[in-house]
């Protein structure tokens, strides 16, 4: 079975809230001020909704869920609104893999963008090292953009 990154069903937002909100407290190890995460990041409803909008993914390795994302499509452009990985499976690959999947299934796409806390030394660096260019910045956050070669 391996890695594969499919569509959340609302049977997964249990799950994925449950690693949402631990993989968000870990920001604490790198920089974080708080605790804390991004709207919803520890909602049950929250991901249910994401889930029936059809925007909620789930990360799976062998079965097991390891991460999510929530991905927003408009038109040509696609917003990474979040993607995280289970603590206890950081620096294993599967966030660079996501990443990958990610680009790969929406090939018709333009762009895609996402934006990051200024603070996160970690994935700041992620991002940029996929080719992430920033292309703008406020008090908090980074905001990124790939475009895609067609």
């Amino acid at each position: 079975m391996g890695l594969q990154l499919t569509k959340a069903g609302t049977s997964d937002a249990l799950t994925l809230n449950g690693i949402s909100k631990r993989a968000f407290d870990s920001d604490l190890e790198v920089g974080a001020p708080s605790a804390g995460g991004p709207p919803g990041y520890m909602s049950v409803p929250f991901h249910n909704k994401m889930a029936r909008a059809n925007c909620l993914y789930k990360l799976t390795d062998d079965g097991w869920v390891v991460g999510g994302a929530i991905l927003f499509l408009k038109d040509d452009v696609l917003n990474i609104g979040r993607i995280f990985v289970a603590p206890e499976h950081f620096r294993k690959g599967y966030g660079l893999f996501m990443m990958q999947e990610i680009e790969a299934m929406f090939p018709n796409v333009k762009e895609i963008t996402l934006d990051t806390p200024i603070w996160n030394v970690r994935t700041n660096a992620f991002y940029t090292k996929l080719g992430y260019k920033e292309v703008k910045r406020d008090k908090e956050f980074i905001f990124y953009s790939k475009k895609k070669e067609k």
